[in-house]
This record gives structure tokens, sequence and C-alpha cells, in this order.
């Protein structure tokens, strides 16, 4: 896997920020992408994965080992840096406003839940063409619609293919 990165703003309110979403068999794939990104890329990396309410979260320990840029969990009011990779924290909603990431219970509804729709809406509507957006493979539709909004606002939107995502296993 060869990664190419560009950021052409010196600017830190236009940096880029590149969200990726993905079911729990979108880890394998995310810790890939991880272990091929350079240090410092000037851009922040977001990881909003569908968690198990009841139980903590090992993806801190996962990805920093696979990664030199810090990984954190997200707690409410987090601000982003670049060259940081921050992680959704377990029963939680994670959205972005005034640059900082904030989280909010999950909501108790039959509706389906989607937290990377959410997340992905609230990265367009705050950095509307410096958002990337990236779903991982997995069998649910979440994250389709934030997808829509952010090519919308004019971003960059990527989704892996699921027959891609299981080549090679």
């Amino acid at each position: 896997m060869r990664i190419i990165t560009t950021v052409s703003s010196e600017q830190p309110s236009a940096q880029i920020k590149i969200s990726i979403g993905a079911s729990a068999g979108g880890l394998e794939a995310f810790t890939e992408l991880l272990r091929h990104l350079p240090p410092a890329t000037g851009m922040a990396f977001i990881l909003v994965q569908h968690l198990d309410p009841h139980h903590q979260s090992a993806l801190p320990e996962l990805l920093s080992a696979k990664t030199r840029m810090p990984v954190v969990q997200v707690q409410n009011d987090t601000p982003i840096k670049p060259d940081h990779v921050y992680v959704i924290a377990p029963n939680t909603v994670m959205l972005i406003r005034n640059r900082t990431l904030t989280l909010q219970a999950r909501p108790v509804t039959p509706e389906k839940f989607r937290p990377i729709d959410s997340f992905f809406d609230s990265l367009a509507e705050e950095f509307r063409f410096n958002a990337v957006g990236i779903v991982l493979s997995g069998t649910a539709s979440d994250g389709t619609l934030g997808l829509k909004k952010i090519k919308a606002e004019g971003g960059i939107t990527f989704a892996q293919n699921q027959i891609v995502g299981r080549a090679g296993r």
C-alpha cells in the first residue's frame, strides 16, 4: 500500500480532517492504513467505529501499536490537532463543533443507531471542502448518507469495496 499525502494550507483552521467510519470488520483496514502513514501528515484522523455500548474499548491501545502518531480516545470537548488519531468512546455519539470533538450519550430510540452518519454530517458542516470521509468495509449502510453530505459540501469521499476489503484472505 502506498500512501501519498500533501497539505497545501499552512493555516490550522484549514487543515484537512480525515474521518473513517467502520464496523468492527473495518479495524484491519484502518490499522493497515495507519501502519503506512508517516507520523507527520499535517492531518487529523478520526475513527468512528461501531462499538459495544457496554464494554470499554481497546482501540487506543490496538491502534497505538500501529502508528507513531498519538492515539486519543475522545473525551468531551477534545480540540482537534494535526498528526493525531482520535477514536470514539463507547456508548456515545461524536460530533464536531467549533473545531472541537464533542460527545453525546448514545440515544435510546427504536431507530437504528447511525454514529458514522451523525459524525460525517457534523464534519461536512464544520470543514466543508477540507473534510474527507472514508467508509471501510462492513455490512450496514451507516455512513452512506454522511458521505453524500460531505460530497455536497465539496469534500472528498471514499468507500472501500467489500470484495477488495476481503481480498487476500
